[in-house]
């Protein structure tokens, strides 16, 4: 089994060239790969044990994605973010994960918002632990957990190609500033949905959104 399949039946009847899109993805999500790093066929299929054609689709479906840019030359990397592209992405995603939080407050059940209570006790101990990886991908989990709820798959699609593109660049901010200067508003998020509070849902999310953000602005290009 190649080192980008994973394990169980379900990915032995996926093709290769998903699981490999999938495999990337998730590096690039929580910031194994670094801004502005190269990405190169072969040495994808190197570190992955695949074929290239697997590899050159997933990069394609990447480049779409936005999660990985094209220089010329046949040069393909990870986006390195100046401020300005930080500063839209703030403006953007408070648009749109704020509106998709507003609409996941009505749908979510009690039991579904216990679900994301825990889901935040475990981020919290990440924090303690310092433990920048765990952090990363629980704190996705709690924002694809509140907006998939939101049934709006078209809003959900933007915000999630919007996390590809800050994701490597987030991981360096943690690595340089540890994770305990990364509050979040997710107390307050909870609290609104176990009131049915939309709007106060939609402010903490907001909140939640420049507390992140804005510590990218300056340390996301920075050397």
């Amino acid at each position: 089994m190649d080192k980008a399949s994973g394990s169980g039946e379900d990915d032995q009847k996926r093709p290769a060239h998903e699981l490999v899109y999938q495999t990337l993805r998730s590096q690039i999500l929580y910031g194994e790969l670094v801004p502005g790093q190269p990405v190169t066929i072969q040495g994808l299929t190197d570190s992955l044990g695949v074929g290239m054609t697997p590899v050159r689709e997933a990069i394609r479906r990447l480049i779409s994605d936005g999660a990985l840019v094209f220089q010329g030359n046949r040069r393909v990397s990870v986006p390195l973010l100046s401020d300005a592209d930080v500063e839209q992405m703030i403006f953007a995603r408070i648009s749109i994960e704020s509106e998709l939080s507003r609409r996941a407050t009505t749908n979510m059940t009690a039991d579904e918002v216990d679900d994301l209570e825990r889901i935040d006790l475990r981020l919290d101990q990440t924090i303690a632990d310092g433990d920048v990886g765990g952090y990363l991908r629980l704190n996705h989990r709690f924002h694809r957990t509140l907006y998939t709820k939101a049934d709006a798959p078209i809003l959900d699609d933007i915000a999630e190609r919007l996390w590809l593109k800050f994701g490597p660049s987030l991981r360096v901010v943690c690595g340089r500033f540890g994770t305990q200067s990364l509050p979040d508003r997710h107390k307050d998020i909870i609290d609104g949905l176990r009131r049915q509070d939309a709007e106060h849902v939609a402010k903490a999310t907001a909140q939640d959104i420049v507390q992140g953000m804005e510590l990218m602005v300056g340390a996301a290009s920075a050397p």
